[in-house]
C-alpha cells in the first residue's frame, strides 16, 4: 500500500511538471476537484488525498478551505524544504554556509550595482537606519540587507536561492553577531550599500567579500573543541519574505 501511495505521488508530481512544461497549468491555477483527480489517476480518494496531503507538505499545492487545491504560486517553498533536510542530514556548519556566500553573494552585490531601483536602495537604507533593541531586530535588519541585494540583483532564482537558505543564514548571523555589536555589522553594510547607490559594481563585490570574510574569521575564532558550531537550521523563514518578493 504505502509503495502504491508513493508512486501515485510520483505520478502526481510528474503530471503538474508535464502540465507547467506545456503552459496547461499556471503557477498559482486551482486543480481539479478531487473527484475528478482521482478519476483521472485511476485512484481512490484516500489514496489521492494521502498523495496530496505529501505535496502540501513539499510545498507544491496548497490547500484553501472552502476554495479548493491550487499549485503554488512560486518555488520558494518547494526549495526551502528539501535544503532544510540537506543542513541537518549532513549537519552543514555555519563555516560550510560562509564559504558558499562567499561563492555567491559577492557576485549578487555587483549585479544590485547595476540593477538596483530606487526603492531598491531605499529599502537598503531603511535597514541601516532602524533602531535596534534586541538580538532579533539586529538578525531581522541583518537578513533584510541581504534579501533586499539579492532582490535587487533582478535575477529570480538569486532571490530563491536566498529564500532557500533564510533558516541558515539566520543561524550563522546569530552566531557572528554575539560576538560583535552592530556597528562592526553595520561599518560593512553602509560601504557595501554606498557601493550599490554609487553604481559601483566592483566595489560593490568587494565590500560583500570584504564583509563575508570577516564573518568567516568570526566563526573561525570560535571554531575550538568548546565552542562547537551547531547545525545551520533554527529560525522560521520571515513573514514578510513573499512581500518583499512581490515587490521586484
Amino acid at each position: 500500500m504505502e509503495t502504491r501511495k508513493t508512486d501515485l505521488t510520483s505520478r502526481l508530481l510528474a503530471s503538474f511538471h508535464d502540465l507547467l512544461a506545456s503552459g496547461a497549468l499556471a503557477p498559482g491555477a486551482k486543480l481539479p476537484p478531487e473527484r475528478e483527480l482521482a478519476r483521472q489517476f485511476g485512484v481512490s480518494r484516500p489514496s489521492l488525498r494521502h498523495a496530496l496531503k505529501v505535496l502540501e507538505a513539499m510545498g507544491v499545492i496548497r490547500q484553501r478551505v472552502g476554495s479548493g487545491t491550487y499549485l503554488c504560486e512560486d518555488a520558494a517553498g518547494i526549495l526551502r524544504r528539501p535544503l532544510e533536510f540537506v543542513l541537518l542530514l549532513d549537519r552543514i556548519s555555519a563555516t560550510e554556509l560562509i564559504e558558499t556566500r562567499l561563492i555567491l553573494e559577492p557576485e549578487v552585490a555587483a549585479q544590485a550595482a547595476e540593477n538596483a531601483t530606487a526603492d531598491h536602495l531605499r529599502q537598503l537604507k531603511e535597514t541601516l537606519d532602524r533602531r535596534l533593541d534586541s538580538l532579533d531586530a539586529t538578525l531581522s535588519a541583518d537578513l533584510a540587507f541581504h534579501h533586499v541585494i539579492f532582490i535587487a540583483s533582478a535575477n529570480r532564482l538569486s532571490v530563491r536561492l536566498f529564500s532557500a537558505m533564510h533558516e541558515a543564514l539566520a543561524s550563522a548571523m546569530r552566531i557572528t553577531s554575539r560576538q560583535v555589536n552592530w556597528s562592526h555589522t553595520l561599518s560593512y553594510h553602509r560601504r557595501i550599500y554606498e557601493a550599490i547607490y554609487a553604481r559601483d559594481a566592483e566595489n560593490a563585490r568587494e565590500a560583500m567579500r570584504a564583509h563575508l570574510v570577516d564573518a568567516r574569521r568570526i566563526l573561525a575564532e570560535l571554531e575550538q573543541p568548546h565552542h562547537a558550531i551547531e547545525p545551520v537550521f533554527v529560525l522560521p523563514p520571515a513573514e514578510n519574505s513573499e512581500q518583499e518578493e512581490s515587490r521586484q
